[in-house]
Protein backbone atom coordinates (compact mmCIF):
# COMPACT_ATOMS: atom_id res chain seq x y z
CA UNK A 1 0.00 0.00 0.00
CA UNK A 2 1.18 3.51 -0.82
CA UNK A 3 0.82 6.51 1.47
CA UNK A 4 -0.11 10.11 0.80
CA UNK A 5 0.89 13.17 2.79
CA UNK A 6 -1.14 16.27 3.53
CA UNK A 7 0.11 19.48 5.10
CA UNK A 8 -0.30 19.58 8.88
CA UNK A 9 0.53 23.24 9.38
CA UNK A 10 -2.61 24.27 7.52
CA UNK A 11 -4.85 21.59 8.98
CA UNK A 12 -5.16 19.49 5.83
CA UNK A 13 -4.51 16.09 7.43
CA UNK A 14 -7.21 16.80 10.01
CA UNK A 15 -9.55 17.99 7.25
CA UNK A 16 -9.12 14.65 5.44
CA UNK A 17 -9.70 12.60 8.58
CA UNK A 18 -12.76 14.68 9.47
CA UNK A 19 -14.16 14.23 5.94
CA UNK A 20 -14.02 17.95 5.07
CA UNK A 21 -11.28 17.56 2.46
CA UNK A 22 -12.11 15.18 -0.38
CA UNK A 23 -9.87 16.53 -3.12
CA UNK A 24 -6.20 17.35 -3.59
CA UNK A 25 -4.23 18.98 -6.40
CA UNK A 26 -0.65 17.90 -7.02
CA UNK A 27 1.76 19.58 -9.45
CA UNK A 28 2.82 17.35 -12.36
CA UNK A 29 6.51 16.61 -11.94
CA UNK A 30 8.24 16.96 -14.28
CA UNK A 31 5.96 19.50 -15.91
CA UNK A 32 5.11 18.59 -19.55
CA UNK A 33 6.45 20.98 -22.16
CA UNK A 34 3.71 23.06 -23.75
CA UNK A 35 2.85 21.59 -27.16
CA UNK A 36 0.62 24.39 -28.52
CA UNK A 37 3.30 25.30 -31.09
CA UNK A 38 3.23 21.70 -32.34
CA UNK A 39 -0.52 21.99 -32.87
CA UNK A 40 -0.07 25.08 -35.03
CA UNK A 41 2.23 23.15 -37.34
CA UNK A 42 -0.42 20.51 -37.93
CA UNK A 43 -2.07 22.29 -40.84
CA UNK A 44 -5.51 21.01 -41.66
CA UNK A 45 -6.13 19.48 -38.25
CA UNK A 46 -9.29 20.79 -36.60
CA UNK A 47 -7.33 21.22 -33.37
CA UNK A 48 -4.37 23.18 -34.76
CA UNK A 49 -5.44 26.30 -32.83
CA UNK A 50 -6.13 24.48 -29.58
CA UNK A 51 -3.85 24.84 -26.53
CA UNK A 52 -2.29 21.84 -24.80
CA UNK A 53 -5.01 19.80 -23.10
CA UNK A 54 -3.82 17.06 -20.75
CA UNK A 55 -5.88 13.99 -19.96
CA UNK A 56 -5.27 10.86 -17.88
CA UNK A 57 -5.44 7.27 -19.09
CA UNK A 58 -7.61 5.63 -16.42
CA UNK A 59 -6.00 2.20 -16.72
CA UNK A 60 -2.32 3.16 -16.73
CA UNK A 61 -2.28 6.61 -15.11
CA UNK A 62 -0.47 7.99 -18.16
CA UNK A 63 -0.76 11.74 -18.79
CA UNK A 64 -0.82 13.03 -22.35
CA UNK A 65 -2.23 15.75 -24.61
CA UNK A 66 -5.52 14.59 -26.09
CA UNK A 67 -4.77 16.36 -29.38
CA UNK A 68 -1.18 15.56 -30.32
CA UNK A 69 -0.31 12.78 -27.89
CA UNK A 70 2.45 14.76 -26.16
CA UNK A 71 3.55 12.61 -23.24
CA UNK A 72 3.39 9.27 -25.06
CA UNK A 73 6.73 7.54 -25.62
CA UNK A 74 6.92 6.76 -29.32
CA UNK A 75 9.30 3.80 -29.00
CA UNK A 76 7.09 1.69 -26.75
CA UNK A 77 3.73 3.46 -26.32
CA UNK A 78 4.37 4.15 -22.65
CA UNK A 79 4.12 7.54 -20.96
CA UNK A 80 6.67 10.16 -19.92
CA UNK A 81 4.31 11.45 -17.22
CA UNK A 82 2.16 9.34 -14.91
CA UNK A 83 -0.08 9.88 -11.92
CA UNK A 84 1.17 8.52 -8.61
CA UNK A 85 -2.17 6.91 -7.77
CA UNK A 86 -4.95 5.28 -9.79
CA UNK A 87 -8.74 5.28 -9.55
CA UNK A 88 -9.91 2.68 -7.04
CA UNK A 89 -6.57 2.54 -5.22
CA UNK A 90 -6.67 2.65 -1.42
CA UNK A 91 -3.94 4.84 0.06
CA UNK A 92 -2.81 5.34 3.66
CA UNK A 93 -2.99 8.85 5.13
CA UNK A 94 0.47 9.54 6.57
CA UNK A 95 0.68 10.64 10.20
CA UNK A 96 3.60 10.37 12.57
CA UNK A 97 3.31 7.58 15.11
CA UNK A 98 3.22 9.99 18.03
CA UNK A 99 0.05 11.74 16.81
CA UNK A 100 -1.86 8.47 16.43
CA UNK A 101 -0.38 6.35 19.20
CA UNK A 102 -2.83 4.73 21.59
CA UNK A 103 -1.32 1.80 23.46
CA UNK A 104 -4.76 0.35 24.16
CA UNK A 105 -6.08 0.38 20.58
CA UNK A 106 -3.19 -0.20 18.17
CA UNK A 107 -3.80 -2.87 15.55
CA UNK A 108 -1.98 -4.15 12.47
CA UNK A 109 0.92 -5.61 14.37
CA UNK A 110 1.58 -2.77 16.80
CA UNK A 111 0.87 -3.41 20.48
CA UNK A 112 1.85 -1.19 23.38
CA UNK A 113 5.31 0.20 22.59
CA UNK A 114 6.35 -2.38 20.01
CA UNK A 115 6.15 -3.16 16.32
CA UNK A 116 5.43 -6.70 15.24
CA UNK A 117 9.18 -7.37 15.18
CA UNK A 118 9.48 -6.31 18.82
CA UNK A 119 11.25 -2.99 18.14
CA UNK A 120 10.22 0.03 20.21
CA UNK A 121 7.91 2.36 18.27
CA UNK A 122 9.12 5.40 20.22
CA UNK A 123 12.65 4.86 18.90
CA UNK A 124 11.53 4.69 15.27
CA UNK A 125 12.29 7.68 12.98
CA UNK A 126 8.58 7.81 12.14
CA UNK A 127 7.70 8.62 15.76
CA UNK A 128 7.89 12.32 14.87
CA UNK A 129 8.50 12.27 11.08
CA UNK A 130 5.54 11.04 9.04
CA UNK A 131 7.68 10.80 5.91
CA UNK A 132 9.25 7.70 7.46
CA UNK A 133 6.18 5.83 8.69
CA UNK A 134 4.97 2.52 7.28
CA UNK A 135 1.71 2.68 5.33
CA UNK A 136 0.36 -0.54 6.85
CA UNK A 137 0.49 1.00 10.33
CA UNK A 138 -1.55 4.08 9.49
CA UNK A 139 -5.04 4.19 11.09
CA UNK A 140 -6.71 6.13 8.24
CA UNK A 141 -7.04 5.38 4.53
CA UNK A 142 -8.63 7.03 1.50
CA UNK A 143 -9.86 5.57 -1.79
CA UNK A 144 -9.14 7.45 -5.02
CA UNK A 145 -12.48 7.96 -6.80
CA UNK A 146 -11.50 10.25 -9.67
CA UNK A 147 -8.45 11.66 -11.46
CA UNK A 148 -8.12 14.42 -14.05
CA UNK A 149 -5.69 17.09 -15.19
CA UNK A 150 -6.38 20.81 -15.35
CA UNK A 151 -4.78 24.20 -14.91
CA UNK A 152 -4.55 25.25 -11.29
CA UNK A 153 -6.68 28.36 -11.78
CA UNK A 154 -9.49 26.32 -13.37
CA UNK A 155 -10.60 25.33 -9.87
CA UNK A 156 -14.22 26.13 -8.99
CA UNK A 157 -15.48 27.63 -5.72
CA UNK A 158 -17.03 24.26 -4.89
CA UNK A 159 -13.71 22.48 -5.38
CA UNK A 160 -11.94 25.07 -3.22
CA UNK A 161 -14.16 23.98 -0.35
CA UNK A 162 -13.37 20.33 -1.10
CA UNK A 163 -9.68 21.25 -0.87
CA UNK A 164 -10.06 22.22 2.77
CA UNK A 165 -11.11 25.89 2.67
CA UNK A 166 -13.53 26.64 5.50
CA UNK A 167 -16.59 28.84 4.99
CA UNK A 168 -17.33 31.41 7.65
CA UNK A 169 -20.34 33.66 8.16
CA UNK A 170 -18.69 36.63 6.47
CA UNK A 171 -15.84 35.01 4.54
CA UNK A 172 -13.55 32.03 4.03
CA UNK A 173 -10.41 30.92 5.81
CA UNK A 174 -7.74 28.24 6.01
CA UNK A 175 -6.61 27.10 9.46
CA UNK A 176 -2.99 28.17 9.82
CA UNK A 177 -3.08 31.29 7.62
CA UNK A 178 -2.94 34.01 10.23
CA UNK A 179 -4.16 37.58 10.16
CA UNK A 180 -1.05 39.80 10.17
CA UNK A 181 -2.70 43.18 10.72
CA UNK A 182 -5.98 43.16 12.62
CA UNK A 183 -6.54 46.85 11.84
CA UNK A 184 -6.47 46.28 8.07
CA UNK A 185 -7.47 42.64 7.48
CA UNK A 186 -10.65 40.74 8.18
CA UNK A 187 -10.27 37.82 10.56
CA UNK A 188 -12.21 35.13 12.36
CA UNK A 189 -11.82 33.75 15.88
CA UNK A 190 -12.38 30.00 16.01
CA UNK A 191 -13.60 27.89 18.92
CA UNK A 192 -10.08 26.72 19.72
CA UNK A 193 -9.08 30.32 20.48
CA UNK A 194 -7.11 30.94 17.29
CA UNK A 195 -7.42 33.83 14.84
CA UNK A 196 -7.26 33.24 11.08
CA UNK A 197 -7.30 35.62 8.13
CA UNK A 198 -10.61 35.90 6.27
CA UNK A 199 -10.81 35.98 2.47
CA UNK A 200 -13.83 37.27 0.52
CA UNK A 201 -14.00 34.26 -1.82
CA UNK A 202 -13.06 30.54 -1.69
CA UNK A 203 -10.66 31.02 -4.64
CA UNK A 204 -8.69 33.71 -2.82
CA UNK A 205 -8.43 31.49 0.24
CA UNK A 206 -7.28 28.54 -1.86
CA UNK A 207 -4.79 30.70 -3.78
CA UNK A 208 -3.21 31.72 -0.48
CA UNK A 209 -3.16 28.08 0.65
CA UNK A 210 -1.49 26.70 -2.49
CA UNK A 211 1.19 29.40 -2.31
CA UNK A 212 1.89 28.37 1.29
CA UNK A 213 2.01 24.66 0.52
CA UNK A 214 3.70 24.64 -2.91
CA UNK A 215 5.70 27.87 -2.83
CA UNK A 216 5.09 31.55 -3.43
CA UNK A 217 3.95 32.30 -6.95
CA UNK A 218 2.43 28.88 -7.60
CA UNK A 219 -1.08 30.26 -8.07
CA UNK A 220 0.08 33.04 -10.40
CA UNK A 221 2.11 30.65 -12.57
CA UNK A 222 -1.06 28.58 -13.13
CA UNK A 223 0.67 25.20 -13.64
CA UNK A 224 -0.92 21.96 -14.79
CA UNK A 225 -1.96 19.79 -11.86
CA UNK A 226 -3.33 16.32 -11.26
CA UNK A 227 -6.66 16.50 -9.43
CA UNK A 228 -7.35 13.54 -7.15
CA UNK A 229 -10.84 13.06 -5.77
CA UNK A 230 -11.14 10.65 -2.87
CA UNK A 231 -13.29 9.33 -0.06
CA UNK A 232 -12.35 8.38 3.49
CA UNK A 233 -12.69 4.63 3.96
CA UNK A 234 -11.13 4.19 7.41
Amino acid sequence: MKKIMFNDRYGLTDAVIEGRKTMTRRLIDPMPKDCASVHKNCWGADWSDEPMSLVVDRDTGGIYCKYCGNGVRLHDGGYHYKTKYKVGEVVAVAQNYFSTYDESKWENGIWYNEFADGSDITNHAGWLNKMLVKAEYMPHQIRITGIRCERLQDISDEDCMKEGVVGGIIGYYVPGIQCKDWSKESYVDTEDGRTWKLFPTPRQAFAALIDKVSGRGTWKSNPWVVVYEFELVK
